[in-house]
């Protein structure tokens, strides 16, 4: 019999939630132009929008607050930091940063320039708009595997080795560097293998080529080796993660994720012309090199929270808690992306809204549906997120429309889930009653976040 999930944790601090009827939230939801992402945080019921900056901290963490050195330049809260990170990804210079996306445009604003080309596994939304931002093409090249959600597969967030090569042997004189996104968040939050790591960073040194890691939910993907990968079983996590960074030449964080704090990120990075160039940059936007836009408090959560990550009791209940909804889910017949993510569970809007055409951006939909019918607030991850529109008027539509549910670390228990389970099931059973949308507005980056929407 499979034991209950049991939180490695107790809870020290409780939060209220609002309760809201059916008829207010549909009011609520056309006040905002059918985007959840301009409702009201105190009208959501269940948060899942995303784990960026939303989890919980720990008792070691807040206590850690109390030590933060606010000092403007040399801050002893800075070297705590840095020493953390130094050993754990074995990098030389570590740049703080206000979140992950600020380290995402230090880097490609000194190391691309117009024209060049950036490969990865699946470049998430604010990598993509920085690179795009920057007059640099996003490539994707992921596994087939990888762009079939009921396909299951240990590592479906693997890189496409040989697409990698024949974009080098093609057009290699405009790849600056190579990345990968570990989970691949875009893909369902599936992890990439050591081995294929290893063997991408490899064919990039081949031709002279650095290798990137997009490390946000770096300890989740380091937890799945372990439990997936040949030969890696008695490793700990946390060797795993060191393994893993240090296959690579440097690193963009998001310590939002896996960091384990509300905000905060940093850039890594080995090669000293980088270094220097992003140094200065820093300075000019974020602030000073031990700083980087952050208080010395959020430094010294920081640096608990990346020690805490790797906690394998803490690893298995997060990948637990996916798998357990994802569950619940299929032996209901809703179709999600499989196997399950570590951070996330992915619903397949084509699958759970086949009378919907892609124009009617079927993900979009879902994601105001779900909020109607359980003020369940998830993340569209489809053709509003990543098509667009063209110069002609026309769109680009993408072959996954996927609702992200994002669950915020240490926030919600068992119950909650259950919840979920119940809600997401029921408007299946009604899912014909879901109308498509048509945009009324929309921004050229980015357009997710500020779209109005209306229904079809």
């Amino acid at each position: 019999m499979a034991l209950p999930i049991i939180e490695p944790f107790r809870i020290k601090s409780v939060e209220p939630i609002r309760l809201t009827t059916r008829e207010q939230r549909k009011e609520l939801l056309e006040q905002a132009g059918l985007n959840v992402f301009q409702l009201h945080a105190d009208d959501v019921l269940l948060d899942f929008l995303t784990d960026s900056g939303t989890g919980a901290m720990s008792a070691r963490q807040w206590a850690a607050i109390m030590e933060g050195d606010e000092s403007y330049a040399g801050s002893k809260s800075f070297f705590r930091l840095e020493a953390v990170v130094r050993e754990l990804t074995g990098y030389q210079t570590i740049i703080p940063t206000h979140q992950g996306r600020a380290a995402e445009r230090i880097l490609f604003e000194v190391a691309t320039k117009p024209g060049d080309i950036v490969p990865s596994n699946t470049h998430f939304d604010t990598t993509r708009a920085n690179l795009e931002y920057d007059q640099v093409e996003a490539l994707d090249l992921v596994i087939p595997e990888g762009l079939e959600p009921r396909t299951r597969h240990p590592f479906k967030g693997n890189i496409d080795l040989g697409r990698v090569e024949a974009l080098l042997k093609d057009r290699g004189a405009r790849v600056p560097f190579g990345m990968i996104t570990i989970t691949n968040n875009s893909g369902g939050g599936q992890p990439v293998s050591l081995e294929n790591i290893r063997a991408y960073s490899a064919l990039l040194k081949r031709f002279g080529k650095p290798l990137i890691i997009d490390a946000c939910r770096f300890a989740e993907n380091a937890m799945f080796v372990k439990m997936r990968e040949p030969g890696q079983a008695e490793k700990s996590a946390r060797d795993i993660a060191r393994e893993i960074f240090r296959s690579a030449d440097g690193c963009t964080m998001s310590a939002k994720k896996d960091g384990m704090v509300n905000i905060g990120g940093f850039l890594a990075l080995n090669d000293e012309g980088w270094v220097e160039a992003a140094k200065n940059l820093l300075i000019l936007t974020e602030g000073f090199p031990t700083y980087g836009g952050l208080a010395g408090r959020d430094l010294e959560a920081l640096a608990v929270g990346l020690e805490e990550v790797t906690d394998e009791a803490y690893l298995r209940y997060r990948l637990r808690t996916a798998e357990y909804l994802g569950e619940k889910l299929r032996a209901a017949g809703v179709g999600i992306v499989e196997p399950t993510g570590g951070h996330a569970v992915y619903l397949d809007a084509k699958d759970f809204l086949p009378h919907l055409k892609p124009e009617d951006y079927p993900a979009w939909a879902l994601s105001a549906a779900l909020y109607v019918e359980g003020g369940i607030r998830g993340a569209e991850i489809g053709s509003v997120m990543f098509g667009k529109r063209l110069p002609d008027g026309t769109e680009t539509y993408h072959p996954m429309e996927l609702v992200r549910l994002a669950f915020p670390r240490r926030v919600y228990t068992q119950s909650h889930f259950d919840y979920a389970a119940e809600i997401i099931c029921d408007l299946k059973r009604k899912a014909r009653e879901v109308h498509g949308v048509r945009f009324v507005k929309q921004a050229r980056w980015l357009r997710h976040f500020t779209a109005q929407m209306r229904w079809a």
